[in-house]
């Protein structure tokens, strides 16, 4: 009997463990490490980040290329009642500026997001990203500030700049112009890193001297 009891008390910690430490990351092109080795996008060194520095949280990568505010709305439910993360980090919006999409509605798909993910018991860090000034100052200045809207609202962390430091950079981007290549993967994670820290607590593992 207390064999049992044993076992069944190890099989739900190993449940809620393994709840407790799964990051989730919705995004776009930029998270789903477009025309790059798998091993080169920034999703890929923010786990073995995790691991070197003794954090034993897994990186579940649902991000899918060309996506939008409105797709990582339609399926991020699933994706938390699939992965029972603890962290989310939404990387979208991109897309939405390169459409034209009215940033009221990327607004309120970034907020549906969040208040889902809070209502499944995940923090959420949400990763801003700017738009070229020809989509004309107001637009610009609306599809911004809809980032800062949906964080002071529901109180996720945001990252202003996703892309600062690199996008303005040539030698940080493909060809294409808009993504970010292997060099630039390293300052996109260092750009997420710190805010992210916090959110993690302390190491499952604290490394050795």
């Amino acid at each position: 009997m207390l064999r049992a009891i044993l076992l069944i008390s190890l099989l739900h910690a190993t449940v809620v463990s393994a709840e407790a430490t799964r990051i989730l990351i919705v995004g776009d092109s930029l998270s789903a490490g477009y025309g790059l080795a798998l091993e080169d996008g920034w999703v890929s060194l923010l786990q073995a980040r995790l691991v070197g520095s003794g954090y034993g949280h897994e990186v579940i990568n649902a991000s899918i290329s060309g996506d939008t505010s409105q797709g990582g709305a339609a399926r991020i439910e699933r994706a938390l009642a699939l992965h029972s993360p603890t962290i989310v980090i939404i990387e979208l919006g991109g897309n939405d500026g390169l459409r034209g999409i009215p940033a009221t509605v990327m607004r309120d798909n970034l907020m549906h997001m969040t208040e889902l993910a809070q209502a499944a018991g995940a923090s959420v860090l949400l990763l801003g990203v700017q738009i070229p000034a020809n989509y004309g100052p107001a637009y610009r200045e609306a599809f911004e500030a809809s980032f800062r809207s949906v964080a002071g609202a529901t109180g996720a962390v945001l990252v202003p700049s996703f892309m600062d430091g690199v996008a303005m950079d040539e030698d940080l981007m493909q060809a294409d112009g808009i993504h970010p290549n292997a060099a630039g993967q390293p300052q996109l994670l260092d750009t997420v890193w710190p805010l992210l820290l916090p959110m993690l607590g302390p190491p499952a593992e604290p490394l050795q001297d």
